[in-house]
């Protein structure tokens, strides 16, 4: 089930996002963007969706819009639910919900080295627009085209 997250989400919304992320600490010699992000604020905005399993959230979504698009903020899954399909699933959301807000794109960035997130996103029918550095962070920017 995805729902829109409520306060007392926090908590799991946050253990989520520090077990996806932590792996790249290394890689990129800092933390990645979305482990500082304020997810108490975004759950108030009423931008963030999270996906329950038999266990609890096992992953989220931050949707964020913008004048003619949908930003996919963040996605992030529970180490137990990957290999499940609930990345596609939390995408195929963001797309829906860009949908009903009549918007025709959908927007993503990516660190430049988190390099397999890159083919995931391609796989899913996002394309590169271009590379840019933001708030110190080497940002590859994507979008999906919305058809139907």
């Amino acid at each position: 089930m995805i729902r829109t997250a409520r306060p007392g989400d926090r908590a799991a919304v946050e253990a989520v996002v520090h077990a996806a992320y932590a792996p790249y600490v290394a890689r990129m010699g800092r933390e990645p963007g979305p482990m500082g992000d304020d997810y108490g604020a975004l759950i108030a905005a009423g931008h963030v969706r999270v996906l329950e399993d038999e266990a609890g959230v096992a992953g989220i979504l931050v949707l964020i819009p913008e004048a003619d698009a949908l930003l996919l903020d963040n996605v992030a899954l529970a180490d137990r639910a990957r290999g499940r399909g609930f990345g596609r699933r939390l995408v195929a959301r963001a797309e829906a919900e860009a949908r009903a807000a009549g918007l025709q794109r959908l927007r993503l960035y990516t660190h430049v080295l988190m390099t397999e997130n890159h083919t995931l996103y391609a796989h899913l029918g996002f394309h590169e627009t271009h590379r840019a550095t933001e708030k110190g962070f080497e940002r590859v920017y994507m979008e999906k085209p919305l058809t139907g």
